[in-house]
């Protein structure tokens, strides 16, 4: 039973044909018309269209989009890059297309694909953190993908870690994704560079290029700069607090670190792992989950929105 599975990003749109085992078997790619949410249903149905022309036994489709998503899967309450707000977007698509179509956040799908065919697939409760540009989220308990009441479930990157701390995007302050995303890394990485020692190379090449970019710290990182390790060390120990928290409430099997910072692997790890353990409620009682870095990166949206569209039209 193929499906299709649509990835909305903010300069991409990705879309395949999934198998059931999660194996991408055809795909497209088409740049994000930015700023014309009209243009990114046109490209979406397009695509959809392209895909199933191909693949006519497809039973749906899924389209992982960025944002609050309603708990039946239909209507985007709001996303921040798109001017969408209280959009039917299920009904359009489906107004156009011959085909089942499901809406989910793109956090859950991609979290739902590594539960499914990646790192968490051998636990019943995972929560997964993207460390990118912001922070996702996904919670998976009792194998089932958690949405809560309204659909929202699951923003994990705007629980509070520090009370009056860093103002958010979202209106708050404190949030775990102004200490853990890929542009706290960047701050961090310049608070790093001031302090001079250590932050020596970091200083340089902001010199060089006015600005320290991702690509920079990346490739210090790789070389093993010791300035860019105690920046992802700082980065991970926040989210090692966040993730203690998160084990007292939602008690998972295993931690799955996905995006562009988790990459690091071990270097991210380490410290994630020292942070949880010296914050853990009942530390040396609490069983101690894993800590992994997710397997399927650019194709986690994808192969999760196909998947949770699979399993939405056959409970039909």
């Amino acid at each position: 039973m193929q499906a299709i599975g649509i990835d909305i990003g903010g300069t991409k749109i990705a879309g395949g044909v999934v198998t059931e085992f999660g194996e991408i078997v055809d795909e497209e790619r088409v740049a994000t018309p930015a700023g014309d949410a009209g243009g990114i249903v046109d490209a979406v149905v397009d695509m959809i269209t392209s895909l199933q022309a191909r693949h006519p036994d497809v039973v749906a489709a899924g389209v992982a989009a960025p944002g609050f998503i309603d708990a039946a899967q239909s209507t985007v309450y709001y996303t921040p890059n798109i001017a969408w707000r209280n959009e039917p977007l299920r009904t359009r698509l489906s107004e156009r297309l011959d085909l089942h179509i499901t809406i989910d956040n793109d956090a859950n799908a991609a979290g739902w694909a590594e539960f499914r065919f990646g790192a968490g697939r051998l636990a019943s409760d995972m929560t997964m953190l993207t460390i990118g540009t912001g922070v996702g989220g996904a919670i998976v308990a009792q194998d089932r993908l958690l949405r809560g009441g309204f659909g929202t479930g699951g923003e994990l990157g705007h629980m509070r870690i520090v009370p009056d701390g860093l103002p958010c995007g979202c209106g708050a302050r404190g949030c775990i994704e102004q200490y853990g995303s890929g542009r706290a890394l960047l701050r961090i990485a310049g608070e790093v560079a001031d302090e001079g020692g250590p932050g020596r190379a970091l200083a340089d090449l902001r010199a060089e290029a006015g600005q320290l970019s991702g690509h920079d710290v990346s490739l210090l990182l790789q070389s093993g700069d010791p300035g860019a390790v105690e920046a992802l060390r700082r980065l991970g120990t926040w989210l090692g607090q966040a993730a203690a928290s998160l084990s007292a409430i939602l008690d998972p099997q295993v931690f799955v670190f996905g995006g562009g910072v988790a990459q690091s692997g071990e270097l991210l790890l380490a410290p994630v792992r020292a942070a949880y353990l010296a914050h853990l409620p009942a530390r040396g009682y609490h069983p101690e989950p894993e800590f992994v870095i997710a397997e399927l990166v650019n194709d986690a949206g994808v192969v999760g929105a196909a998947d949770l569209a699979r399993l939405h039209a056959s409970d039909r």
